[in-house]
């Protein structure tokens, strides 16, 4: 049986169209790849892709609904389209800290404007105002102020102080934001996760113009820019293995000689060749198509394709089993097997205790 790759995308011209002719030569006539075709979605019904490679979905809410029905029906969607739904930057952040992945100093900000269909009384468990004395002096300035799940350097700020973070927080409007600590970096490096095992590290420039943020070169040398690149190489298959993403992108800003995790949730990063250099562009096209047809091959009918990271799997306990019901031979063994109802335990009298008095510290600001 001939395997069927597909790939979503959008405006981008380059990756779709190499990374098809890459699979369709990688396939060797057991897989062939081409541009997805919809033309209808029907619940339940699948549309005869075993794998999908998703670079648009994220910009596009009926494509992301399309690909979870595919995914239930067993396609193999990289990247999994129901945790990139759920996934933001903030709680990556989190889960690095519990990796032991450096990261920036980081903390969550509300929206400057209440989301649509809340008032006042929506937010009476946020105290007004903030503790902005302790989170000042906790990132310091300057800093960057960023959405919690954005991506593609959109709504991103540079703030000087108080009064510049107050003024840009302004125009963010519903967005959920994150001030991070700004990291002087020596060096700087984009890497390219594939399948949880593919990587390759590019020195990156984050201050150049988008076309020329590739065309820079490594400042550590020797000895310790192997070790450096050890650790990058490792910190990047850890990260994406707790993610569960198979297409992906960390950034790493090195400070001092420790790489710190800048930006690791670009499951559609940028593979154009007119950016990412043909070097960088030769290396995706193949170990994305190779990947591809890995992915192909190894499909099997109404299996669970989708790509959990461990820090999903790792919470089910395989302890937790449902009982086995009683193997009851005939009618007469039946009625000798009592079932007895579980009694709830009565609950215990409630103890009325006196109030505890909270006495505020946080400051008034602007």
């Amino acid at each position: 049986m001939v395997k069927k790759v597909g790939i979503l995308f959008g405006m981008e011209d380059t990756f779709p169209w190499a990374f098809i002719d890459k699979v369709n030569e990688l396939g060797n006539g057991k897989v062939i790849a081409e541009a997805v075709k919809i033309d209808k979605v029907q619940q339940g019904i699948d549309y005869g892709y075993h794998v999908i490679v998703d670079r648009i979905s994220q910009e596009v809410p009926f494509y992301r609904a399309y690909l979870k029905n595919a995914a239930l029906l067993g396609t193999t969607v990289i990247n999994n389209p129901f945790w990139w739904s759920a996934d933001e930057k903030f709680f990556n952040n989190c889960l690095a800290m519990q990796l032991g992945i450096p990261v920036p100093k980081t903390v969550l900000l509300p929206s400057k404007v209440r989301p649509d269909n809340t008032s006042d009384t929506s937010f009476r468990n946020l105290v007004a105002p903030l503790d902005w004395e302790y989170i000042f002096n906790y990132i310091g300035f300057p800093a960057y102020m960023k959405p919690h799940d954005g991506g593609g350097w959109k709504s991103v700020y540079r703030v000087e102080n108080m009064d510049d973070l107050f003024a840009k927080h302004e125009e963010t409007e519903q967005l959920v934001m994150m001030l991070q600590e700004e990291i002087i970096f020596d060096d700087y490096y984009r890497v390219y996760s594939l399948g949880q095992k593919y990587v390759h590290i590019m020195p990156y420039e984050p201050r150049n113009e988008f076309h020329a943020r590739y065309a820079t070169e490594p400042k550590t040398k020797g000895e310790e820019h192997k070790k450096l690149m050890k650790t990058i190489h490792d910190y990047t298959l850890k990260l994406n293995k707790a993610l569960g993403y198979d297409f992906n992108t960390v950034e790493f800003a090195v400070r001092n000689g420790i790489p710190y995790a800048i930006d690791f949730c670009n499951p559609a990063p940028d593979a154009d060749i007119n950016s990412v250099g043909q070097e960088n562009f030769d290396w995706i096209v193949m170990h994305s198509a190779k990947l591809a047809v890995e992915k192909a091959l190894a499909h099997k009918p109404k299996q669970n394709n989708t790509s959990w990271g461990s820090f999903i799997e790792n919470c089910v306990s395989p302890s937790k089993k449902a009982p086995k019901k009683p193997n009851l031979k005939n009618a007469a063994e039946a009625k000798k097997t009592v079932i007895k109802p579980t009694m709830p335990k009565p609950k215990p009298k409630a103890v009325k205790k006196a109030p505890i008095k909270k006495t505020s510290t946080a400051k008034k600001s602007k």
